[in-house]
């Protein structure tokens, strides 16, 4: 079935929009919203462009989101790339691999991947986020041994390193080398994606919209929901929460 010229127009404009800003919502893009939301061959046509570029447009409530694929550094951020932003400048894997716990960390007292809505808080404190991780990165260790580390593919022990190798500065330095300074630009760099607000003068972190609609709607299905989990050491191998009569046996 061969498409309208409006409507080939209106899925462009409706792409370009989604280059710029990465999406599209009901609120400041009326127009272009209803366009994609109306129009069936409008939104096959977006779709295909977004396919064309190794990445997905999708609707989540009144926002329409253009999200790169796993391996799409055109558009996304390749693992070199997320180390510079994230670590320092002679980071090393278990940082890189560290700062993706501290991030799934964040994300898992946030959001409980149940209800019709998982954000069971508004806020948390950066140093509540701080002893989080702390605590979490000891009970993995002490649920897994190396033999099991290396079947789930996380190295816990290695994490827990590198965390420690990080001093602690009650007086909240920015040096990368601290805790809280790597921290403080994990939530920096979330920030600037429009994921969370960070209050620095209260240390409160607060989600926004963008991130509560794609928890929602697609990391928090129940796949996702329980790899999350298994990272972080709270589900064991059968997929079972991890109780604490065996947290105790390990220890």
């Amino acid at each position: 079935m061969p498409f309208e010229i409006e409507e080939i127009r209106k899925s462009q404009e409706i792409f370009a929009a989604l280059l710029e800003n990465h999406q599209v919502s009901e609120e400041k893009d009326a127009e272009l919203f209803d366009a994609y939301t109306t129009s069936d061959p409008v939104q096959r046509l977006t779709k295909s462009q977004g396919d064309a570029l190794d990445s997905d447009v999708e609707q989540y409530g009144d926002t329409i989101y253009l999200i790169p694929r796993e391996d799409n550094y055109f558009l996304g951020y390749s693992k070199a790339q997320l180390k510079a932003e994230l670590c320092r400048s002679n980071a090393t894997d278990k940082d890189y691999y560290l700062s993706q716990f501290v991030i799934l960390t964040l994300l898992s007292m946030f959001y409980d991947g149940v209800g019709v809505s998982a954000h069971t808080r508004d806020f948390i404190r950066a140093g509540e986020l701080q002893n989080t991780i702390s605590e979490r990165l000891s009970e993995a260790r002490s649920r897994y041994d190396e033999d099991s580390q290396q079947e789930t593919g996380i190295a816990f022990t290695n994490i827990s390193e590198a965390y420690e190798q990080l001093k602690s500065d009650e007086k909240g330095s920015r040096a990368r080398t601290t805790k809280e300074g790597f921290l403080y630009y994990i939530l920096r760099f979330l920030e600037r994606q429009g994921l969370i607000e960070y209050i620095e003068t209260d240390d409160m972190i607060k989600t926004t919209k963008k991130l509560d609609q794609f928890m929602d709607w697609n990391l928090l299905n129940k796949n996702n929901y329980q790899r999350v989990l298994r990272v972080l050491g709270e589900l064991d191998q059968d997929g079972d929460m991890a109780s604490d009569d065996e947290e105790e046996r390990d220890k």
